[in-house]
């Protein structure tokens, strides 16, 4: 398996700090990009953003079309109809992203995984799992996938790993209620999670991303 293509931005040379952000269904890794712009991370010094582009598929939900997808989308019951295959294979594809931080000398306490939509699916399955230690996981708007074999194959590493959820209360794509349900499960298995809710649809808000540069700068300064 090869890497996926990516946009990177680094806030100077020399990261010292990595975020890796996956786009939701049917976008590429430019649609978050801007993010990287509205987050204020200078007292971490140099931040590298990756934004990677997930492969093109044919997508159930879409009669097929083909776009870019972490997983097939089978049908409007997201969680009786799950893409197993597709999630998991998708897994690696970020794992392979997370390996690469660590080969360019950013150890994985300084790397935060996030994600929206199907890219915060990703995000929380994939952190969960991970065999070291991150500095933390990011989900907005989006839901944990596979939800009945987190527990047993979570990994001890990311017990205590601190959780950042948002979603938008008028949600029409994911309905927030599927957010919720996420967060009390995760909450119910020990993990930190700090949930927020905006009067939003599937969208990014102002206040979310100004929550969101809070918490960053927590998991990642000098006390995390």
């Amino acid at each position: 398996m090869s890497l996926v293509d990516c946009i990177e931005i680094e806030t100077a040379p020399q990261p010292r700090a990595a975020v890796i952000v996956l786009h939701g269904l049917g976008a590429d890794g430019n649609d978050l990009a801007p993010v990287a712009g509205q987050l204020k991370l200078q007292a971490l010094g140099a931040v590298r953003f990756v934004f990677p582009h997930a492969p093109v598929i044919p997508v159930t939900i879409n009669n097929g079309w083909r776009m870019r997808a972490w997983y097939d989308i089978l049908g409007t019951e997201l969680q009786r109809r799950e893409d197993e295959a597709g999630l998991r294979s998708s897994l690696q594809q970020v794992e392979l992203l997370v390996a690469r931080e660590k080969q360019r000398g950013i150890p994985s306490t300084r790397i935060v995984l996030a994600g929206f939509s199907q890219g915060c699916a990703m995000a929380l399955m994939t952190g969960l799992r991970h065999g070291e230690p991150l500095a933390g996981i990011v989900g907005l708007s989006g839901y944990l996938p596979l939800a009945g074999t987190t527990a047993a194959e979570r990994s001890p590493s990311n017990a205590r790993t601190r959780i950042f959820m948002a979603h938008g209360s008028h949600d029409n794509v994911v309905p927030v209620a599927r957010g919720r349900d996420s967060c009390e499960l995760l909450r119910r298995l020990g993990h930190d999670v700090e949930w927020h809710e905006y009067a939003m649809a599937h969208s990014v808000s102002m206040q979310e991303i100004a929550d969101l540069n809070a918490w960053l700068l927590q998991v990642l300064g000098p006390a995390a």
